[in-house]
């Protein structure tokens, strides 16, 4: 029988990677390594299409090698158990700024960025494949995939509320407070990743290829309802991504720095902390909404219809501080959709592996759920190189003194790259989701 420890375990494994190491990078990391890092704009766009493109390859691999693992572990816990060190370690000091001159950080931060991106898939394909040996019941995967996001939305809730005033407790510079922010991070995804492995269960035995084959790689693109959920998945990336990497830039460019409301210092990380709140609250509630609505695809259209709504409604917001309190609304009001949508996409990547299965005959969980993490490499990748490319075309220019190695910033037209925010926090998010409801309607499984 599935325990409540059990789920509790297998959320603070997307605690780990979800609320912690993948919201620092999806929200900070664009302006850190353009403002505190002292990396181009364009070395910037590189590094996170680059290092995130070479990872999308590398999922499946990945998924692929974890189908086949053996161990007394199991199959898939092993991966989070022997990888939870490395993980944290890895993060720790890819958040850390090295006295080096502009060359000598590239490589620093592609290295490490690389690094990272291989570490990430290794724990986390393993991880999301777990959904599918834990139990064969659909209600029981629905409430391990819906704890699972309240997981990583309560931490990260906490660790975007935390940031600001972490920051200045720490103190000194911001490459000083990034660094010591990243190691005291990445101690505790390192700890709540390895707890993940321990206290989850495989009930279930992997229908196994004995030999490695390419095989399975072939099936995947003879099964439609894979090809769907998978630029599904990626949409949905692309509209959290484009969010989540220009909320920094959007806070200091648009709104003129942090504002300050009855003692609560609403920066970039609190800005979008309302939405993690709100997503964890409703992603909870995501199971029971769906049996309401009466069908995953239901509640995913209507979660998607509220995306659009109000993403296109923030764009009309006046730009001004004074207007914080609609853009907080707008922000909650956004994420009750994604809450409700979140939990719901890995609950049907377990539908579409069963699909395979049953077709197959054997079983490719592992390659399966992947392409999940696939997808959100693949999303943000593109979403966080397009922000950078966007921006440096409105105007916006950064990089390094050769002599002193201070990070440098220069916008040459202000109005243009304010506007280049604007609409990447608003109006290029709902289209995509226009084209994901467009996706959702081709999906063949009815469940």
């Amino acid at each position: 029988m599935v325990t409540l420890k059990e789920k509790i375990g297998y959320a603070l494994g997307d605690a780990a990677a979800g609320g912690i190491t993948w919201k620092v990078m999806s929200i900070a990391f664009p302006l850190f390594f353009t403002n505190v890092f002292g990396l181009t704009v364009a070395d910037t766009a590189t590094l996170m299409l680059v290092a995130r493109l070479f990872d999308v390859v590398t999922d499946p691999i990945m998924g692929s090698i974890a189908d086949r693992t053996r161990s007394r572990w199991g199959t898939y816990r092993p991966w989070l158990i022997y990888g939870a060190i490395p993980f944290g370690l890895i993060f720790a000091l890819l958040l850390y700024t090295p006295d080096f001159d502009p060359v000598g950080k590239r490589i620093y931060a592609y290295t490490l960025y690389l690094l990272m991106m291989a570490i990430y898939t290794a724990v986390n394909v393993p991880y999301g494949s777990l959904l599918g040996v834990m139990t064969d019941d659909d209600n029981e995967k629905n409430q391990f995939s819906s704890y699972h996001m309240v997981g990583a939305y309560a931490m990260g809730f906490i660790t975007l509320l935390s940031f600001p005033y972490l920051q200045k407790m720490v103190g000194g510079s911001e490459a000083h407070q990034y660094a010591v922010l990243g190691a005291g991070l990445g101690v505790v995804a390192a700890a709540m990743t390895l707890a993940c492995g321990l206290l989850t269960k495989e009930r279930l035995k992997p229908i196994r290829a004995d030999k490695f084959s390419l095989r399975p790689f072939a099936d995947l693109f003879k099964n439609k309802p894979w090809i769907y959920l998978t630029l599904i998945g990626i949409c949905t990336n692309f509209f959290n991504g484009f969010r989540y990497a220009v909320a920094g830039y959007l806070i200091t460019y648009c709104l003129n720095g942090d504002v300050t409301v009855n003692g609560l210092i609403i920066n970039y990380t609190v800005f979008m902390t309302f939405g993690e709140v709100t997503c964890m609250i409703f992603g909870g509630l995501s199971p029971k909404f769906t049996r309401w609505v009466g069908s995953k695809k239901k509640a995913f259209n209507i979660a998607a219809l509220i995306c659009i709504v109000f993403s296109v409604a923030f764009f009309f917001v006046p730009m001004d501080p004074a207007y914080i309190w609609v853009m907080v609304a707008l922000v909650i009001l956004t994420s009750v959709g994604v809450g409700f949508y979140s939990p719901l996409l890995w609950s049907m990547y377990a539908d579409v592996a069963d699909y395979a299965t049953e077709k197959n005959g054997t079983s490719s969980t592992g390659l399966i759920f992947s392409s999940g993490t696939m997808a959100q490499k693949f999303g943000s990748a593109i979403s966080g190189s397009l922000v950078a490319i966007l921006l440096g075309i409105a105007g916006f220019i950064s990089g390094s003194d050769p002599a002193t190695g201070e990070t440098i910033i220069t916008i040459t037209d202000q109005e243009a790259v304010k506007e280049m925010i604007w609409l990447l926090f608003s109006i290029i998010p709902a289209f995509i989701v226009l084209i994901m409801m467009f996706l959702l309607h081709k999906y063949p499984i009815k469940k």
